[in-house]
């Protein structure tokens, strides 16, 4: 592959110490599954943390020797002589707490039990997620981050990260990302948790010992979310009001070509997907609110930040609005931090984090070449 990480192998980190979540719950042991691209170097100023967004992983980029066709999520993004460059950077993805790719979540085994944790797996914040990364890194011998970047969920990680801990990281890269979610994007939430919720396989949460998945549900919970990711344009351009047939069926089976790619995206996604680590997602994003006690003053709030933002938002996302990362950028210039801000021209809607777009491409590459000089 071009530029390409080449294979990459997961690896897993395993922590006997408590970890002690925002709800109170305690998780007594946990693995991580993580990937690393690029080399550390000898006073490991050059490591990146990527954060992944609600159905993201740890496989960020390359592939694997026994599956080539697993293209990492963000391969377009990071590689040699990428913008998130591995000639320069040693880049980390890894699979979140309550994931489903392998980190400890709740289709994994409770070590109590011998059972899936299931239901009785605890609900996870943003802050806990950090407080895990933070393991890692100490695990890896890294002490400071050159750069923490996510996009969408993976953006309020990094954020979270240098409210949590400010000294170890230097830069922060939010894309298409919120301070919090509107009151909108909860309510998404919630109607794509009551369809998992109320399918008649989820047994509670704990639908693994009956040898079922709660699939309808999952497939509308994915349908609904896909529909919020695009923007009107980009399905209108790619699907219009064509027909599968070319007439009316004067029925409810699939008719209009955006029935079958939002049904094929279901049905796809909930073959290997986990329903509880979809509430989970969906839930730390309605909970992230660094504001919340601040008394909803989001520039009191990132007072304790001290690192450098680059905060990139795309036009036609409607679910993450360019105004909701101007105030990101509003909260750190009252703050005095040093903050860079691109709009980027787009017809992808919240997607266009993922997609490669030449000028999208151009900001990151040249605001990490100035961070690549700094870690040198």
């Amino acid at each position: 592959m071009s530029n390409s990480v080449g294979i990459v192998t997961a690896q897993r980190a395993h922590f006997d110490t408590p970890l002690q979540f925002n709800s109170s719950a305690v998780l007594p042991q946990y693995d991580l599954v993580y990937e690393t691209y690029g080399t550390l170097n000898a006073d490991r100023s050059n490591a990146i943390l990527i954060c992944h967004a609600l159905s993201g992983h740890h496989h960020v980029a390359g592939s694997y020797a026994e599956d080539p066709k697993n293209i990492g999520w963000w391969d377009n993004m990071i590689g040699p002589g990428k913008p998130i460059d591995t000639d320069k950077f040693f880049v980390i993805g890894l699979n979140n707490l309550g994931g489903c790719h392998g980190s400890t979540g709740p289709s994994s085994m409770d070590p109590a039990t011998g059972k899936p944790y299931g239901s009785s797996f605890p609900i996870v914040t943003v802050e806990d997620w950090v407080h895990a990364q933070a393991r890692l890194a100490d695990r890896l011998g890294i002490q400071q981050f050159a750069a923490v970047i996510g996009g969408s969920l993976g953006g309020m990680q990094a954020m979270q990260w240098s409210l949590t801990y400010p000294e170890r990281v230097r830069h922060v890269l939010a894309i298409a990302t919120a301070p919090c979610l509107t009151t909108e994007n909860i309510a998404f939430n919630d109607v794509a948790r009551n369809a998992i919720l109320t399918d008649p396989d989820f047994h509670g949460g704990d639908f693994y010992q009956y040898k079922v998945v709660p699939t309808r549900g999952l497939r509308l919970a994915r349908m609904l979310g896909h529909i919020t990711y695009l923007s009107d344009d980009a399905m209108a351009g790619k699907f219009g009001r064509g027909l599968r047939s070319g007439e009316y069926k004067y029925g409810y089976d699939i008719e209009f070509e955006v029935e079958s790619y939002l049904r094929y995206q279901g049905d796809k996604f909930a073959a290997y997907f986990d329903a509880n680590t979809y509430l989970l997602m969906t839930k730390a994003l309605d909970y992230f609110d660094p504001a919340r006690h601040s008394e909803h003053n989001l520039a009191r709030a990132f007072a304790p930040i001290k690192a450098s933002y680059l905060v990139v938002s795309f036009s036609s996302d409607w679910r993450f609005s360019p105004d909701r990362s101007r105030e990101i950028v509003k909260a750190l210039l009252h703050n005095r931090r040093n903050v860079s801000y691109a709009e980027i021209q787009s017809r992808h809607g919240h997607d266009s984090f993922l997609m490669q777009d030449e000028q999208y491409f151009a900001v990151m590459r040249n605001y990490l070449n100035n961070v690549a000089k700094e870690a040198a």
